[in-house]
């Protein structure tokens, strides 16, 4: 490989976050990582993590460098593991090849990793160094990140809106909202998520299918699809109950009619029954983002709707992450609500968000909004 680049830890490791990106679509519920080996002032090795089951990124890395990888420089985007799970450890392959020295951004916050990888890479010798890039690494994986401190997935909340915040019109229509360049980013968001997630009156009215479309290069698997409906109002009909398309969960409660689960059974379906929410109305969030996470491996679960389901998951905390797709359009107020819950009653106990992009795509506008951090105004 030999290739010259930028000499100092940061731009390094900049390299190694474009490597671990570019591998995002493939590795969950592995994270995304990045690898450069650098010896000699040259990038004589780099890697990615692979499917599951497939290489890490540092093994793919020291197989590129060779017998070039002693006495080398890692820069590793996060934390090698230090355990058997269905790859050997990679602090181990790291110390065999005679790296002398790593560099990683993050700590991994995976109970079975924890700070052991950098420990074993110490017992061994090998120099390392933490926290380089940490801010940019931590938000390339933030969905990953969460999963493992929580155990919850990543919940990114996706509404296409009007200018006076509503997403469908007074007749329930809300197709084409936003225009083309904006329908495809939200096909590259379905594409990086693990869920696609909707309620019963999204799936009863707009009848969607939640695949990823029309993107370059094709994803190379298509979301978990995931409905909401405690009270089995859905009825077994349009391409979200195609399993040709992509898998399918119904997350439900006991007060389902049994005739409604077999029937979802029946199509092809699995069907998870978890207990009610507050107050008795829809699913139990928490367990559903636990279930999504633990059972089902998924990373990030991307919300699409309705506004009551929206609603619910900003009233109780669960929203990580939402980007609102605004459109040059007036709805009035007869169109339906983006959130639909009780707010506050005054200004002062509203919930606060922090912008963290705005990009124009054609005609609309994507925002991006995180929690405010706590003790923040």
């Amino acid at each position: 490989m030999g290739r010259a680049l930028g000499t100092t830890d940061g731009e390094l490791m900049e390299r190694a976050r474009v490597l671990g990106l570019d591998a995002r679509l493939r590795t969950p519920p592995n994270p995304w990582v990045g690898c450069v080996i650098v010896s000699g002032g040259e990038i004589v090795g780099e890697g990615a993590t692979r499917p599951p089951g497939g290489p890490h990124a540092e093994v793919e890395a020291l197989v590129a460098a060779g017998a070039r990888a002693r006495g080398a420089t890692a820069y590793l985007t996060l934390e090698p593991c230090a355990h058997h799970g269905r790859t050997p450890p990679c602090a181990d392959a790291l110390i065999d090849a005679g790296i002398r020295r790593v560099v990683t951004a993050i700590e991994d916050p995976d109970p079975a990793v924890a700070g052991a990888g950098h420990a074993r890479l110490r017992a061994g010798g090998i120099e390392v160094v933490v926290g380089v890039e940490a801010t940019g690494v931590a938000e390339d994986l933030a969905p990953y990140l969460h999963q493992r401190r929580t155990g919850r997935a990543f919940c990114l909340c996706k509404t296409a809106m009007s200018l006076d915040g509503r997403t469908a019109a007074a007749d329930g229509s809300s197709q084409w909202i936003t225009g083309p360049e904006a329908r495809a980013d939200g096909h590259r968001l379905r594409a990086e998520s693990q869920a696609v997630v909707v309620g019963p009156l999204t799936a009863r009215h707009d009848r969607p299918s939640l695949t990823a479309r029309d993107l370059e290069p094709a994803p190379p698997r298509q979301p978990l699809r995931v409905l909401l409906d405690a009270a089995g109002h859905v009825e077994v009909a349009g391409p979200l109950f195609d399993p040709r398309l992509a898998p399918t969960l119904v997350v439900t409660t006991g007060a389902s009619p049994v005739a409604a689960r077999e029937a979802w059974a029946t199509a092809g379906v699995d069907v998870v029954v978890v207990g009610s929410g507050p107050r008795g109305r829809g699913v139990d969030l928490v367990a559903t983002l636990e279930l999504l996470a633990t059972e089902r491996g998924v990373l990030q679960a991307m919300v699409e709707g309705g506004g009551r389901l929206h609603g619910a998951l900003v009233a109780e905390g669960l929203v990580d992450r939402l980007v609102a797709y605004v459109a040059p359009v007036i709805l009035g107020e007869q169109g339906l609500a983006v959130f639909g819950f009780d707010g506050p009653a005054t200004l002062a106990d509203a919930q606060r968000w922090q912008v963290t992009d705005c990009t124009r795509l054609g005609q609309d506008v994507r925002l991006t909004f995180d929690p405010m951090p706590t003790g923040d105004a």
